[in-house]
């Protein structure tokens, strides 16, 4: 194994996550036991922030952050009941159903987030499934456009089959995100229109695409400290890792089934992102949703605590991110390099 100084982080400029062999005194496990998991999240909190931190800079050398644009390119409407989601049809939450935005729009819109620093662009699309036809033909366009402007290309746009996965490889997508959003025991409570399986299934899908798994949850919905130990042990004991884990922290909507849920503590947020980094240490773990309610302090705590990637910008899909401004301004003043944008080839 090499030495920890000498772990390359070239795989992780600009391009899909993929990562380099882990360090001597890195483990990487399948096997967790949801005990485990739990007696690591309930650790004092700097002991296990430390702990983090040692697994982060042995593995991620440089230390640097990637950056992160999300655009919708198709809001609201969607017809399932995720009891989060303000683009569901069926909650009155002020978001319009929007028809697929066009393929130069979408282009002029990755091009600025690569001149802002950005080195992945996603794009989200109310959707429950893909569907065959235009509207993902215009979709593996869009793909191919990112690629071209040297970024990486990430789509979220639900449920897909072995044909559409296959299809958006070839197109030159770098990445696929969906979520498994919480444990087993609590989806139920927050989902009834699709299963875990249909989630499970979507995601072996991907991988067998050769597609990079962005897969992660969001915390703050009702569940309990085993649900969310136990969201976290599922991701962990996949077969592979996947290569990025979005830890989000519920916004609540109103109109939405969660809208009275009380805001997540920022020592719960630590404390996944902690927990996450050591369960799936070669895994990018991204601060994504929420982080427009925590303040600097909190923000620096979660980066302390093993996330290397932001979502940055004005929005993230419907909900608001902080401005670019302000991003920009804390990595300055905390001196975080991003990680720098590169061209193919």
């Amino acid at each position: 194994m090499p030495d920890t100084a000498t772990v390359s982080s070239e795989s992780f400029s600009g391009h899909a996550h993929v990562a380099a062999p882990p360090p001597a005194g890195v483990v990487v496990r399948h096997d967790w036991s949801l005990a485990e998991v739990r007696a690591l999240y309930d650790q004092p909190l700097l002991e296990l922030v430390h702990k983090a931190q040692t697994v982060h800079r042995a593995v991620f050398v440089d230390n640097k952050v990637q950056l992160c644009s999300l655009l919708s390119i198709k809001t609201g409407g969607c017809p399932e009941d995720c009891s989060y989601c303000p683009q569901a049809a069926r909650y009155k939450t002020g978001v319009k159903a929007e028809k697929l935005m066009a393929v130069p729009e979408v282009l002029e819109a990755a091009s600025k987030a690569r001149a802002a620093g950005a080195t992945r662009f996603c794009m989200g699309a109310a959707w429950r499934e893909v569907k065959d036809g235009p509207q993902f033909d215009s979709v593996l366009e869009m793909v191919r456009g990112v690629r071209a402007l040297g970024m990486e290309a990430c789509a979220t746009l639900g449920m897909l089959t072995e044909s559409q996965a296959k299809r958006l490889r070839e197109a030159g997508l770098s990445a696929y995100n969906h979520n498994l959003d919480t444990s087993p025991e609590h989806y139920g409570d927050i989902i009834s229109t699709r299963t875990y399986e249909d989630r499970l299934r979507t995601l072996n899908r991907v991988r067998e695409a050769g597609i990079s798994v962005c897969c992660g949850g969001i915390i703050g919905m009702g569940e309990s400290v085993d649900d969310r130990c136990n969201l976290l042990r599922t991701l962990a004991n996949q077969e592979h890792h996947p290569e990025s884990v979005p830890i989000n922290a519920l916004v609540a909507v109103e109109g939405t089934p969660l809208q009275s849920q009380q805001r997540v503590e920022t020592v719960d947020m630590v404390r996944t992102i902690a927990t996450a980094r050591i369960l799936m240490p070669q895994s990018m773990v991204r601060l994504s949703a929420g982080r427009q309610q925590m303040n600097e302090e909190a923000q620096l705590l979660c980066m302390m605590a093993g996330a290397n990637s932001l979502f940055f910008g004005e929005k993230l899909l419907t909900t608001g991110n902080p401005e670019y401004t302000q991003d920009m301004a804390l990595l300055e003043k905390a001196g975080i390099r991003p990680l720098e944008p590169r061209q193919e080839g």
